[in-house]
């Protein structure tokens, strides 16, 4: 190397030319142009590329102006020269046979251009940017001759570089410091920039360096200053370059290793972020005072909770906003503040709109650091309206529990007795402080096990359950009706919890008792209204067989007297008498019938055959429809499920009935044939017993419609307006329903009452309570 000389004498003008660039930092394209120039001036050399390793895209790619290599076969996004470049890392040069058997992407370009001889040699233009030069040889070239002329350049850009001046205090500068070049290329760095490339097992030195550099270095030539600190973000590590100009048209990187203090700071960052985000949306009101309690600042909640924005608020003292009933606590706290350094309070503040709404507040004190004086409360205030109303609420509840003389027990889903109120108590006998008792001794078994089965999944499912049942006291001395409700209600956590509302029924069982016995003689006295109204038809029912018992009796004793000329006359007299019995036989049935329509008695509820009953009031009344000239057409099929009832009574509503559309017909139709239709069926999926009575009189309009079951609300100019009203009570005690409806033609009254299996067992209860 002592043979080459710097100044001139015999050097060659293309070595000059590389030594003098190198020394001035150009760009790496014009001193890899250079660069080839000098090679290519040897005669060996057939032609030259200088291929730099390009970090991001994994491949090499040429530099300078020469002629380029044709693209590579494939897909260029996946091309890859690692494998080359680990290659060169080993073994510094490769010959063209050994890298075109590699499997990467510039052995494809090098097969493309039917390059067969020459070497490739690892070089860098710039300390930590990888670089091959590819030397073609000419013809019987030994290769070991591009060996010497590749370590040859590698000296000269060596000696270029020491020639070059460092930049002031780069190796002694802890920092890690580069010297870059007018383009960005790195011409020399320092121990510590060495060890951080190491540390962060970088590729290049460049890679050290933001990705923006070149342009970091242009702008601090072109302004003549100091750019930066800027970040790059290289192996999990964060640095701070600042870049400055120095002489030679040269920029001098200093960096230093910031992750700590920038983890710290973007921690402390989204802290900051994460506390104003928390506190612009939390439901909470945030607040800050002065110790005579004026707002020094609050969060936006104060919109929401009170009405006011937080520029509002600022410099109003709290009091302003207090009810005058919880003056005296605020300075209560204020006190606390001052000698425990918190407190937590619950008080009404004014909105906006001029209501109080609860508030519970815990308050801290800051102090002075030194004094201990408080300089500043630091609340957080919390709307609990809705809670103590709610508390508010049960508390008035719990008072009427224990003030209401129905008698309240709560149970669980087991059954067992959790509570009960001072009349539950007063009403079993239990003296104050007494342990509940079960549940099985208030009730009885079957009772117990229809409460404890049908009742609870029918309040868990619809909320409430009611049936009528019987209360025993434990010690087995009284019992009392009661109507029970079993309410379903969700506790705290989530599970389940039940309620039992019984209220004593004695004096509603005594006055239904009475009422029975009133409507029993009311039905009887309608009875015999009926029966008066009923008499003619009952005359000519009655009068007609005697009359035939009267005409058979005189042609028997005509036929007796002529016997003896007459031997068929003893035949004549036979099937007279036996007329005779039929028609006296049929009115005793009549007289039988009327007398037991007129009965009186109490109820005898049983299984009925409703068609039957329907057709036995059809026969009451047939005299009075035959005189109206009207028919009645009769659907009462003959396989119909058997209704629980009393005959008479219901028999007695039916009558009332049809009797109520014989003159409805009569009245829209004097004089003429009209027709009267009995139905009877099942409705409500098969539940009930459904008798309907249409007619085809006048009807009635709505308003006439809602009082048609109204006591003393009457039509008829000589009506008392009781036979509805009576029918209905009447239905209404078999556990049924009477109703009417409006038709295109007249009117429908339906009887709807339940079936004897289904509801025997509440009218025999009736029946037993009676």
């Amino acid at each position: 190397m002592a043979l080459i000389d710097t100044q001139g004498g015999g050097v060659p003008r293309e070595m000059r030319e590389l030594l003098r660039l190198a020394g001035e930092s150009v760009a790496r394209d014009e001193l890899a142009d250079a660069l080839l120039r000098l090679a290519q001036a040897r005669p060996e050399v057939a032609q030259a590329y200088y291929l730099a390793w390009q970090t991001a895209a994994g491949t090499y790619a040429e530099l300078g102006s020469a002629r380029r290599l044709p693209p590579g076969a494939g897909d260029p996004a996946g091309a890859s020269d690692a494998e080359l470049l680990a290659a060169l890392a080993a073994r510094r040069e490769l010959d063209v046979a050994t890298l075109r058997a590699l499997p990467c992407w510039l052995a494809g370009r090098l097969r493309r251009a039917g390059i067969r001889d020459g070497v490739a040699l690892a070089l860098e233009l710039a300390p930590g940017e990888p670089g091959l030069l590819l030397l073609v040889l000419a013809e019987g070239v030994a290769p070991g001759l591009a060996a010497w002329l590749g370590e040859l350049l590698a000296a000269l850009l060596g000696l270029a570089r020491q020639q070059l001046r460092p930049a002031p205090l780069l190796q002694a500068d802890d920092a890690p410091g580069l010297l870059l070049d007018a383009e960005g290329g790195v011409l020399d760095l320092n121990r510590a920039a060495h060890r951080l490339q190491q540390d962060c097992a970088a590729n290049s030195t460049a890679a050290l360096l933001p990705v923006n550099h070149r342009q970091l270095v242009q702008a601090c030539r072109g302004q003549q200053r100091a750019v930066g600190p800027v970040a790059a973000e290289v192996g999990g590590r964060s640095l701070l370059w600042q870049f400055v100009p120095v002489d030679g048209g040269r920029v001098l990187a200093r960096g230093r290793d910031a992750s700590e203090q920038l983890r710290g700071e973007r921690e402390a960052a989204r802290a900051r972020r994460l506390y104003r985000v928390i506190t612009e949306n939390t439901t909470d009101l945030i607040s800050r005072h002065t110790p005579d309690g004026r707002f020094l600042d609050a969060s936006p909640a104060s919109w929401t909770l009170l009405g006011y924005w937080p520029e509002q608020l600022r410099g109003l003292r709290v009091r302003e906003l207090l009810h005058p009933g919880d003056l005296g606590q605020m300075r209560q706290a204020r006190e606390q503040l001052e000698r425990l350094g918190y407190h937590t309070m619950s008080y009404r503040l004014r909105h906006r709109d001029g209501r109080y709404l609860w508030f519970e507040t815990a308050a801290r004190a800051i102090r002075e650091t030194y004094t201990g004086t408080v300089v500043e409360i630091v609340s957080v205030s919390r709307d609990i309206t809705a809670r103590v109303q709610g508390e508010e609420a049960r508390r008035r509840l719990a008072e009427v529990i224990e003030a209401t003389t129905d008698l309240v027990l709560f149970i669980d889903r087991g059954g067992n007795l959790t509570y009960l109120n001072q009349s539950a108590r007063r009403t079993l006998g239990l003296a104050e402080g007494a342990a509940a008792p079960s549940l099985a001794a208030l009730l009885e078994p079957a009772e117990l096990a229809r409460l404890l089965g049908a009742g609870l999944a029918c309040a868990e499912q619809h909320g409430v359950w009611n049936s009528d049942m019987r209360l025993h006291a434990p010690d087995g001395t009284a019992s009392l009706p009661v109507s029970l409700v079993l309410l379903a209600h969700a506790g705290a956590d989530g599970g389940r919890y039940f309620s039992l509302v019984a209220r004593d029924m004695t004096e509603r069982e005594l006055r239904e008792s009475q009422l029975r016995r009133h409507q029993d003689e009311l039905a009887h006295t309608a009875r015999l209204v009926t029966l008066g109204e009923l008499a003619s038809g009952i005359a000519h029912e009655i009068n007609q067989p005697l009359a035939a018992v009267v005409n058979y009796a005189g042609a028997s004793q005509r036929y007796l007297r002529s016997v003896g000329q007459d031997p068929q006359a003893v035949e004549r007299v036979a099937q007279g008498l036996e007329r005779i019995t039929a028609h006296a036989n049929h009115a005793a049935e009549v007289i039988r019938r009327l007398r037991a329509f007129l009965r009186k008695g109490q109820r005898r509820m049983q299984a009925l055959d409703a068609a039957a009953v329907a057709r036995e009031a059809v026969r009451l009344c047939a005299w009075e429809a035959a005189q109206a000239q009207v028919a009645i057409d009769e659907d009462l099929p003959d396989n119909l499920p058997p209704v629980y009832a009393d005959r008479v009574l219901l028999e007695q509503v039916l009558l009332n009935l049809l009797r109520n559309a014989i003159e409805a017909n009569r009245e829209a139709h004097p004089g003429t044939p009209s027709r009267i239709r009995l139905t009877a069926g099942l409705e409500d999926g098969g539940q009930r017993l459904c008798i309907g009575v249409e007619d085809q009189g006048p009807g009635v309009g709505e308003a006439e419609l809602e009082h048609i079951f109204t006591p003393f609300y009457t039509s008829k100019a000589e009506g008392l307006g009781l036979g509805l009203s009576m029918s209905r009570s009447i239905v209404e005690g078999f556990g049924g329903e009477l109703g009417a409806s409006r038709r295109a033609e007249g009117l429908r009254l339906t009887c709807s009452l339940p079936l004897a299996g289904r509801g025997e067992g509440d009218a025999g209860q009736r029946e037993r309570q009676e």
